[in-house]
């Protein structure tokens, strides 16, 4: 049995279609608490592309022979639920994708910053503790997707995790410490030492899939019906920055960048985010050991990522303006990131990756029809 958290989610929801398909014969459990429904409609905004009620969704899903779903409401910041859904299930692989996932939403004033590290790092230590007293330690598999932003914009090429270090008294090979520059990275940064923590005392078998920004509409699953759809954010708050060009663009409004927009940041297609989180699924780690993948495909500007909206744009008919303005976040806006991901590819994403081309002219083309959406929310941008 797989049991997926998070599974109402832009990543959870695709991720049990293709999970589905994938393992037609085994049980696939979702669990979310629709939290990510109630923060964006909390913040004004909604889902440019509509997204079904979980009970069409499910039903829509077995119309298409994906019969082996199954998924609970529940919230994973309850200790005791969690406990229960491992007794009852006894999943031989997790794939913890649940999370508030948004930086800026993270920076809004404390009680959000509280309730993003409290929400992401107590479900986290929830399943770390329950998969340990529910004597799953040498059964389970926990794969979580936290975050390439864990790493901060360091002034070397960025490996796979783990950092060797040497000093005038020695050497060693240590986790690469938390450099986040946010609330909601720095909440992933403290699941990194959890997860680490709980594999060195517990022997739990664990893969952490750092993940980059991912963009894009939907996979081949969530396109063969309305009701299939995953979410599409578009806000300042939500909506990552490929995802939030594509609807400025779409709206008729500037392409905005903040300051120079030319530091660049690790991406990655939903499409391939999706793919890669099945593979894992099948993935045989080595036991009782703690692993680290930078799940990333592509390095990109914010200006690069600006001048592909423009050209796929220009596909359509579409004139995009691109404007420059004060950046709201400290950072440096000329670094060039260097990130390795071969341990990613060779396991979990041997095939060619959409390419930043590719993806930005699908979701463009997908989202045509929801002009008038972006057009209507266009104050949500900034």
């Amino acid at each position: 049995m797989i049991l997926v958290t998070g599974a109402d989610g832009y990543i959870g929801w695709p991720l049990m279609l293709k999970l589905s398909r994938a393992f037609p014969e085994e049980r696939i459990i979702g669990v979310d608490h629709f939290g990510r429904r109630r923060w964006v409609e909390e913040i004004g905004s909604v889902s440019a592309i509509p997204i079904a009620p979980m009970d069409r969704r499910m039903k829509t899903a077995k119309e298409f022979g994906m019969c082996n779903l199954s998924f609970i409401e529940a919230d994973l910041t309850n200790y005791q639920k969690v406990c229960q859904i491992l007794k009852t299930f006894r999943p031989r692989v997790i794939l913890h994708v649940a999370a508030q996932p948004a930086a800026p939403f993270s920076h809004l004033h404390a009680p959000l910053a509280n309730l993003t590290q409290e929400n992401n790092n107590r479900m986290c230590r929830n399943l770390l503790w329950g998969i340990k007293e529910c004597g799953l330690e040498h059964t389970t598999h926990l794969i979580e997707t936290t975050t390439t932003g864990v790493y901060g914009s360091p002034n070397f090429t960025i490996p796979e995790g783990f950092i060797h270090v040497e000093t005038d008294s020695g050497s060693d090979t240590i986790p690469y410490p938390g450099m986040a520059t946010s609330w909601y990275h720095m909440s992933k940064a403290n699941d990194v030492n959890s997860l680490y923590l709980a594999s060195r005392l517990w022997g739990l078998t664990i893969t952490d899939l750092r993940t980059a920004i991912v963009f894009g509409t939907g996979t081949k699953e969530t396109r063969l019906h309305p009701d299939l759809a995953t979410r599409f954010d578009f806000d300042f708050y939500f909506g990552v920055v490929p995802n939030r060009f594509c609807a400025q663009m779409l709206a008729g409004h500037p392409i905005t960048i903040y300051g120079k927009g030319e530091q660049k940041k690790p991406m990655i297609a939903l499409e391939d985010a999706v793919q890669s989180l099945a593979k894992a699924a099948a993935y045989s780690p080595p036991k009782q050991k703690f692993q680290v993948f930078n799940q990333m495909t592509i390095l990109a500007s914010p200006k690069q990522l600006a001048e592909q909206v423009q050209r796929a744009g220009r596909k359509q008919g579409l004139q995009a303006e691109v404007t420059h303005i004060p950046n709201p976040r400290k950072e440096n806006e000329t670094h060039q990131m260097k990130m390795k991901n071969e341990g990613f590819r060779r396991h979990f994403l041997p095939e060619e990756p959409v390419s930043l081309e590719e993806g930005i002219d699908r979701m463009v083309r997908d989202l045509f029809p929801y002009r008038s959406v972006f057009k209507q929310y266009e104050d949500r941008f900034l």
